[in-house]
């Protein structure tokens, strides 16, 4: 592999999806996949000893999650990616859009803060930090709206319209950084709205469905501009080696096309497991007021067996 300065240039054969999934693991992501897979796995193991239930659905989630990094960092997608606009755009919506969403449905935290021991009195240990963190200033300028919607769009625009994108591609580093900031991105943005982690206040069922549609045409719109344009946008991928056999153009039609297509997946996503959390919600606020209207109504019965038994004692 020779590290141009506009990314990468190699002889690959011309891709199919099975030379794409073949095994071709970058070293960083491979070591966070399996430390993030066996703090998880350590979690879960710790809750199940102590006689503590743990959801296998969020199990599933969080695994599949952390799989879906691998299958977009550790095969041959990556090396593609490096030189084929539109591989490179399934790798990004991955990352950033159905990567996050899973992981988020894991619930990562709250089995840490369920996992951890707490430290002695007076100490702070890693579950006191955590807590510390989440309930910090930092969190809750980082989860606001604010914040999280102009950078889910700036992280298209202001990175593929300017030299940001193709400085970053021009080292291993730089691409390392770009899809650690698109995983980021993804996570900050999609969990104020259905992460099931504690975390700032969150707004309300139908702000929250708000907050997802205000990011989405952005990315559609996105989408289009590069299916649209009459010339290769991006200088890295401008000049895709010969042996790719492909036009620079029709490539980057192809990535505007997933672009488009892919932001309506998340958006069913988040749009179904909130409105699983909304009637979960609405079933616990039910359950709550039974229990209280329960508990009012035994108290009217005593109060009224007193008054009949004051006027028996006064009738004797």
């Amino acid at each position: 592999m020779d590290h141009g300065g506009h990314g990468m240039t190699m002889d690959l054969p011309p891709f199919t999806l099975g030379r794409g999934l073949e095994w071709s693991a970058d070293p960083f992501f491979l070591t966070a996949c399996l430390v993030g897979l066996g703090l998880y796995g350590w979690g879960v193991v710790r809750l199940r000893r102590r006689g503590d239930s743990w959801p296998v659905g969020r199990t599933i989630s969080y695994v599949i999650g952390v799989l879906t990094v691998g299958l977009v960092m550790c095969t041959k997608l990556n090396d593609y990616g490096m030189v084929m606009f539109s591989v490179h755009m399934v790798q990004h919506m991955i990352i950033s859009m159905l990567s996050p969403i899973l992981l988020l449905l894991g619930a990562p935290v709250t089995l840490a803060l369920r996992a951890l021991p707490p430290a002695a009195r007076g100490r702070k240990g890693p579950r006191e930090l955590l807590l510390m963190f989440l309930h910090s200033r930092y969190m809750k300028v980082i989860t606001h709206p604010a914040f999280t919607i102009p950078l889910f769009i700036a992280s298209l625009y202001a990175l593929y319209f300017t030299p940001i994108f193709d400085f970053l591609m021009g080292s291993k580093t730089g691409h390392i950084a770009m899809m650690v900031h698109f995983l980021a991105v993804g996570v900050v943005f999609f969990w104020p709205i259905m992460g099931v982690d504690p975390g700032p206040s969150r707004p309300g069922y139908l702000m929250r469905m708000l907050e997802l549609f205000a990011g989405m045409p952005f990315h559609a719109f996105f989408g289009i501009a590069l299916m649209m344009a009459s010339e290769p946008m991006v200088e890295t991928f401008k000049h895709p080696p010969a042996s790719l056999g492909i036009d620079a153009l029709s490539d980057q039609n192809a990535a505007g096309g997933i672009a488009w297509a892919f932001s309506e997946i998340p958006s069913v996503l988040v749009l179904i497991a909130l409105l699983f959390q909304w009637y979960g919600s609405e079933q616990r606020q039910a359950k709550r007021q039974d229990r209280a209207a329960d508990r009012d109504g035994d108290k009217e019965l005593e109060a009224y067996n007193a008054y009949l038994a004051s006027l028996n004692t006064r009738g004797n």
